[in-house]
């Protein structure tokens, strides 16, 4: 079953991958017998769900769970049970992808206020004028 992310828009089952490898979170005496760390792989080089302006925005909104194959890594080993571990790692996904479906605000260049400049010069004298009052008489003074 594809994974949703928002309305519209959901990951195929063949650009996702889970394994489950032993986790070292909590899990009492079992921790050591069962692998219940989920490993969440998300091809995002091969994946055609994703435009590529969100694929550059994951890219760089992924930084180290980046793999060099292009695939996001996602690990999560908080719960003790295999199903809350891989609903925690879909989620984890989900929600990356979300940030990256946003597109970001194009920055305005703005330029300060003529009084805003007046007042920086005025600030910038009389700091001048301070710090020549606290200095030592000079041998021309």
């Amino acid at each position: 079953m594809p994974l949703p992310i928002a309305p519209g828009v959901e990951l195929p089952d063949r650009d996702l991958t889970l394994t489950f490898v032993r986790g070292s979170g909590p899990g009492g005496q079992n921790v050591n017998k069962l692998a219940t760390a989920a490993q969440l792989r998300f091809d995002l080089a091969g994946s055609g769900a994703l435009d590529a302006q969100v694929k550059e925005r994951l890219r760089a909104l992924s930084g180290q769970r980046l793999t060099g194959e292009g695939a996001i890594l996602i690990i999560a080993r908080r719960q003790r049970t295999q199903e809350g571990n891989r609903r925690e790692a879909e989620e984890r996904l989900a929600e990356l992808v979300r940030r990256a479906l946003v597109p970001p605000k194009p920055r305005k260049a703005t330029r300060p206020t003529r009084a805003a400049r007046e007042r920086r010069l005025q600030h910038k004298s009389r700091r001048r004028s301070t710090k020549r009052l606290r200095a030592r008489p000079g041998f021309e003074d």
